[in-house]
């Protein structure tokens, strides 16, 4: 059995696309998944099942949203050993001054193309900071999320590429809910 972490996007924000959590516990299990448990509204989720390519899990779940629910939701997925990486390849946790409560992840649902990377590398919102490796961007925002332009929208657009963006915390419960 591997441990899976799916990440939807855009559910039970402001009353739109409402999913309450023990129906989508329910709807994952009803896909054959085990050992399923959620994490706060915004529609976090580790399971375990035999090992299947994330794609096709992906995949097998927005089908599945879409049926139940009537309304597509973007789900990113990834191993629990991934998500240990991105927690590891944090670059802001190796400086002094930074505070963890407000490091984000914007998670991307596929690599950028270079082009796009080059453009975005040009902004800067000092003193908000990212960095980008990979499927990752890591955000430092000294002054809170709320107010930051370098947000979730702002990377989809930059980027051309669907993302979702978890809070530090979160990322971190992810990973101990990865070891079901």
């Amino acid at each position: 059995m591997t441990t899976y972490i799916s990440i939807l996007r855009g559910i039970n924000v402001g009353g739109h696309k409402p999913v309450p959590m023990k129906e989508l516990q329910a709807l994952y299990e009803s896909l054959g998944y085990e050992q399923v448990k959620t994490y706060i509204q915004s529609g976090n989720v580790a399971f375990s099942i035999e090992e299947k390519s994330p794609s096709a899990i992906r995949k097998a779940i927005e089908v599945a949203i879409s049926q139940r629910f009537g309304f597509d939701v973007p789900v990113l997925v990834s191993t629990q050993a991934d998500i240990k990486k991105v927690i590891e390849g944090n670059p802001f946790l190796n400086e002094k001054e930074i505070e963890p409560d407000k490091l984000h992840v914007t998670f991307l649902d596929e690599l950028p193309k270079q082009e796009n990377v080059d453009k975005l590398l040009t902004y800067d919102y000092a003193p908000d900071r990212f960095v980008l490796t990979g499927k990752e961007v890591y955000v430092y925002c000294p002054s809170g999320y709320g107010r930051t332009k370098i947000n979730n929208t702002f990377f989809e657009s930059k980027l051309k590429v669907g993302a979702t963006t978890r809070n530090w915390k979160t990322v971190n419960v992810l990973a101990e809910m990865g070891g079901i």
